[in-house]
């Protein structure tokens, strides 16, 4: 269950971080033939980033002590004190922002200049706040495997 979580978590935020990408590319190039699938693929984005959530807090829950235990001993233990407490605090805007997308991209994006910048900030932001969780999460995972290396070097 510990891998299976472990890949699906950063798939999850990765499709996210493609589906807001794809609403701020349609955002941009906006045409009454295309507003219903940025709803569509902005309601995706939101889902797919609640459930990149959910997964990541049961990990959080259930199998992440015992690795930061190890990274703490370890010799990268930046990688919780940094890179995790951080990852905890901007996740939560970004689920924020994911959240809001659909809400934002539900108005009339074609003839609402407005509207229309709103959706592109909120898809603008959520594409590199999502990338340096991806960019995060590596951090972390390498810092387990820095730790356990230090361990079996007698460290």
């Amino acid at each position: 269950m510990e891998n299976i979580l472990l890949l699906s978590h950063p798939a999850l935020g990765g499709l996210a971080t493609l589906s807001a990408l794809w609403v701020f590319v349609d955002t941009l190039n906006v045409r009454e033939a295309t507003m219903s699938r940025i709803k569509n693929v902005s309601l995706l984005c939101a889902v797919l980033m609640w459930l990149t959530y959910f997964l990541g807090g049961y990990y959080y829950l259930v199998y992440y002590a015992a690795d930061k235990a190890i990274i703490k001993a370890g010799p990268w233990a930046f990688g919780h004190g940094f890179f995790m407490e951080t990852k905890e605090h901007v996740f939560l805007m970004l689920l924020l922002l994911a959240t809001l997308l659909p809400i934002v991209t539900a108005g009339d994006l074609f003839n609402n200049k407005g509207s229309r910048k709103v959706a592109l900030w909120v898809a603008g932001l959520i594409v590199p706040l999502s990338l340096s969780m991806e960019g995060s999460g590596a951090v972390i995972s390498i810092a387990v495997k820095v730790g356990l290396l230090f361990k079996g070097q007698g460290g």
